[in-house]
């Protein structure tokens, strides 16, 4: 039996208190294996600033182990952090460098010949879509180049594991996807992907495992489809033709709604028939002129872990593992 891959981040039994005596860390253990493209989420002051901080080097952990592809993070600093690119969610970049110089200095602070930085370079912002501002100053980017120039500047080292702070926090939708699209094609190469973000349709979309962090300490961990699977309500909003009457049809086990006078928003259980609500929309008179789904199912997740009123897995406390990363959520 071929032995299992190393992961290529591993973090065990994580622990940080700050001089106050404030627990930012409580705990926290798990793995991301190689190839993953894996989600780290959780609400502010939950802890991912600092678990993030502790695998970069950027922040000291109390008690605890780290290790980037099986190297001793604390033990074998400078050597684990050749494999780590990291993407923070500050724009820290020169202004009044161009991408093409900033890049090209970055990867001559690591060692990289100028010959072949620079032959990284054409690449990298080639990738990025960035090759046409390769010799202007950087200030003049729009805001979305700029992060993108973030992500090019970390893969100039080649990390095999790149880790990417709210990377698209800021910008509108459509950069976003544009983004979204790139960050495929990074992990489609075999990096992983370790991201963080507040726009959990993001993390849904990209993401094929996660762990959820609150107060301290991994809430919920696994492979996404399986997370998601646990929900037992789904929405919808429905377009109406025409308007609404007066009293809306009453369905056993269901939650209807007026948004306005031509939609309705409609909560039911997950393994309830739909043809139920349309046959009750028929009786009185309803026609649907378009459906489709209202909540953000991860959203739905990670408020019933977050939220005042927690709901949390009997099983949470067990080291956040992720499953091999050829399985799509």
């Amino acid at each position: 039996m071929a032995a299992a891959p190393v992961p290529a981040l591993c973090v065990t039994d994580l622990r940080k208190t700050y001089g106050n005596r404030t627990e930012a860390l409580k705990g926290v253990s798990l793995a991301v294996q190689p190839g993953d493209f894996f989600a780290l989420l959780g609400p502010n002051g939950a802890g991912k600033s600092t678990l993030i901080g502790i695998v970069s080097s950027l922040v000291n952990a109390t008690s605890g182990s780290v290790s980037i592809f099986g190297i001793d993070r604390f033990a074998e600093r400078e050597a684990a952090m050749r494999l780590l690119g990291l993407v923070p969610q500050e724009i820290n970049f020169n202004m009044f460098e161009t991408p093409f110089s900033i890049l090209v200095n970055y990867a001559g602070f690591y060692g990289v010949p100028r010959a072949e930085a620079e032959v990284r370079a054409e690449r990298q912002l080639k990738l990025a879509q960035l090759w046409e501002k390769a010799q202007v100053m950087s200030r003049t980017l729009s805001g979305g180049m700029k992060r993108r120039l973030m992500i090019a500047r970390a893969m100039m080292t080649q990390p095999p594991l790149l880790i990417l702070d709210e990377p698209t926090a800021g910008v509108d939708i459509e950069i976003r996807r544009g983004m979204w699209k790139l960050l495929r094609e990074i992990n489609a190469a075999g990096t992983t992907i370790i991201l963080t973000t507040h726009y959990l349709e993001e993390a849904e979309n990209l993401c094929r495992n996660l762990a959820i962090i609150d107060k301290g300490r991994i809430v919920e961990q696994g492979p996404m489809r399986e997370l998601l699977a646990k929900l037992d309500v789904e929405g919808f909003l429905f377009d109406i033709e025409g308007t609404l009457p007066a009293t809306l049809p009453v369905i056993d086990g269901v939650k209807l709604q007026a948004e306005n006078g031509h939609t309705l928003k409609l909560e039911m259980p997950r393994e309830m028939d739909l043809n139920r609500v349309f046959a009750a929309f028929a009786k009185e008179g309803i026609t649907v002129r378009s459906m489709r789904n209202e909540v953000n199912r991860l959203e739905e997740l990670f408020v019933r872990l977050t939220g005042p009123n927690p709901t949390r897995s009997a099983d949470t406390a067990a080291p956040a593992t992720s499953a091999h990363p050829g399985a799509r959520p």
